[in-house]
């Protein structure tokens, strides 16, 4: 069963420097510029400045993150194990 399916997604975002995410399936890259994180929404791409993921918990799907939030990006994009699975029935 895709974990993407069943979960609620929401995003609390604090004065750009402190943003909160539940719903997540998984975190496919890292770095201080960039964190690319799988929802039930799409694949969220945040960027900004001195990023720092501080809390992972990927049971529960949360992840927050501190550093200065430029921008935030969903698309439509998922992994090609989550392809495999829609076109496969996986």
């Amino acid at each position: 069963m895709d974990n993407n399916v069943d979960m609620n997604h929401l995003l609390t975002l604090e004065n750009r420097e402190h943003l909160t995410l539940t719903g997540i399936s998984d975190v496919d890259s890292f770095n201080e510029e960039e964190i690319i994180a799988i929802s039930p929404c799409g694949e969220l791409t945040i960027k900004g400045e001195l990023l720092h993921i501080e809390e992972l918990n990927l049971e529960a799907g949360t992840v927050s993150i501190s550093g200065k939030v430029t921008s935030l990006l969903y698309s439509e994009k998922f992994s090609s194990t989550s392809l495999l699975k829609r076109l496969f029935g996986g």
